[in-house]
């Protein structure tokens, strides 16, 4: 049954049934990309997401999965309808891009685009992104902490057809991909299931619009973009107007591993629009910690909808983004220029949007806890067992989150604009010839206050065989998370090597290192920040932390 299109207005009803329907679809779309996964940084951590675009190249749905990439898809999006029309495209065109420096985020996100048609008249884009666990470079899983330019990073993609209509996927570009990764098996894999969450959402696109009619979802899809920004222009009216600055730092950026580098923002809140900008912000650096554009968004989007929206009541699409504005200088960290290497980029988004919050804190109080660890520590082993087996697999670490005016902050949690899980030790050790002997919460390391911030963990990894090379990109060593409103500081994170001969190397926060069988490697990640006067804690609350291990009686 096709909809009549007399009437001059939308019937309600159907624009919550089918914005309802589009977010079930793109959720759908992130199950069949996690499900069909090969990698354990997908199936498992789940560093992957899917969302659709309208023809205009806004997005029009997200899967509940990362902030940094869903928003980080919008320029990819972009360049894909520069350099190919829209009505150059058919039905069945599959295209794929990973480069940083035209729209994409670092080298192992790789994006997935698809057009969706009905009756022969384009209707939307899919598309989907997985973080893959290798794309070659000079260290396993490229993310080397110590790349000097992007291409010592891996391979760069630009924008190239995989799949013309229906036919056959491109064999000269699957057979190039395969030989520049270190596991071919697994990263072709974790591509076809990118192309099979594609898939899935035009599908279901299709079957949407056989019910409603291919014209009426696009104005309903119109529709849904504009009351998201009119409803995101009435949320901006209700925060107090003014301009408001905050500075947060990271530790280094892996190569010049003593200077600290300070993301420095303003965020400008007025009756229609939130303008954030980056002026004072360090130059772009040497090391691989320098983030596009499209991350930038990610974050001050993430930002935007976490003070206008605390309780997901507007349709989460591009119009909530269209009130944004952003001023990010050229040869700035949030802004380098080519070549700089940008593989370590997601911790330097999580630090901006760690600024962006603090920030946002002065005018929404209520909404914006304390500073979190906001860290992601990811982790790496490659190598080959004595038997020659090839692996390459990782890990995700995190810290504690920053407590806010109504509680504890949550221990051990990712937060902001990564969201994805932690990787059992049980698919670690299949994997990869490596032992944990510990994962458990960091006692004293949340920053005390009226309200507690949130646990770090500690961690423990033994390698069991051959030798393997690590990369550890770490955060919060030397520039804990900031209490608020009269709580302290987290504990600040640590990490060392213990060699198998009892030397201890310590981590300077990020280090590319060979291990050896024997050799250990002894994390603890940051813990939030605590709000509120120590000194106003319940004694009940203090002694149920002392109680519960997470607080030392000396800390006490």
């Amino acid at each position: 049954m096709t909809m009549a299109l007399q009437a001059e207005t939308i019937d309600p009803v159907a624009i919550e049934v089918i914005r309802n329907k589009l977010d079930g679809i793109a959720n759908e779309m992130q199950l069949t990309l996690v499900r069909s996964a090969f990698s354990a940084i997908v199936k498992e951590g789940l560093d992957a997401s899917a969302s659709m675009f309208t023809i205009e190249g806004e997005t029009l749905a997200q899967a509940l999965a990362i902030p940094i990439h869903l928003s980080a898809l919008i320029p990819m999006v972009q360049h894909l309808l520069e350099k190919q029309p829209i009505s150059a495209m058919q039905e069945g065109d599959v295209y794929v891009m990973n480069d940083p420096y035209l729209g994409g985020t670092h080298i192992p996100d790789i994006a997935i685009m698809m057009p969706v048609f009905y009756k022969g008249r384009p209707i939307a884009i899919c598309t989907a992104m997985t973080h893959h666990q290798d794309l070659g470079g000079m260290a396993p899983g490229s993310t080397p902490t110590n790349a000097t330019d992007i291409f010592q990073e891996g391979l760069r993609l630009p924008l190239i057809k995989l799949r013309e209509g229906y036919g056959p996927i491109n064999e000269t570009f699957m057979a190039i991909l395969r030989q520049n990764v270190r596991i071919p098996d697994i990263v072709t894999g974790d591509l076809m299931a990118e192309i099979s969450a594609c898939s899935i959402g035009a599908r279901r696109l299709t079957e949407l619009a056989q019910v409603y009619g291919g014209e009426f979802v696009t104005r309903v899809f119109n529709e849904l973009l504009d009351r998201s920004e009119r409803m995101t222009v009435e949320a901006l009216k209700q925060l107090p107007h003014g301009t408001y600055s905050y500075e947060d730092w990271l530790d280094n950026d892996g190569v010049d591993v003593d200077r600290r580098i300070p993301i420095r923002v303003k965020v400008t809140i007025t009756d229609s629009a939130m303008e954030v900008d980056f002026t004072g912000t360090s130059p772009q650096v040497r090391g691989p910690f320098n983030c596009m554009p499209s991350g930038s968004l990610a974050a001050a989007s993430f930002a935007l909808r976490a003070v206008t929206d605390p309780t997901q009541t507007i349709p989460n699409n591009g119009g909530c983004f269209r009130p944004l504005k952003l001023n990010l200088p050229e040869g700035s960290i949030v802004n380098p220029l080519e070549p700089a290497p940008v593989g370590c980029r997601a911790a330097t988004i999580k630090r901006v949007s760690s600024a962006l919050l603090g920030a946002l804190r002065q005018a929404a109080p209520d909404r914006v806890p304390a500073d979190t660890a906001n860290e992601e520590v990811i982790l790496h082993f490659g190598g080959k067992t004595s038997q020659g087996q090839r692996f390459v697999t990782s890990q995700i670490l995190i810290g504690g989150n920053g407590a806010s005016a109504r509680g504890d902050g949550v221990d051990v949690i990712e937060t902001d604009v990564t969201n994805c899980m932690n990787i059992p030790a049980e698919a670690l050790e299949l994997e990869a010839p490596i032992r944990v002997h510990r994962a458990s919460f960091m006692p004293d390391s949340g920053g005390a206050g009226q309200w507690r911030g949130g646990l770090g963990a500690a961690l423990e990894y033994e390698i069991l065989d051959g030798e393997v090379t690590i990369t550890y990109r770490g955060e919060r060593h030397f520039c804990p998370a900031a209490g608020a409103a009269g709580g302290q500081a987290g504990q600040p994170a640590t990490a060392e090597i213990l060699r198998k001969d009892g030397e201890i190397q310590v981590i300077p926060s990020k280090q590319v290192a060979r291990l050896m069988a024997g050799d250990r490697l002894h994390i603890r990640t940051a813990g939030g920040g605590g709000y509120g006067d120590p000194a106003a804690r319940h004694p009940e609350r203090l002694q149920a932390d002392i109680e519960d291990g997470k607080v030392t009686r000396t800390a006490a």
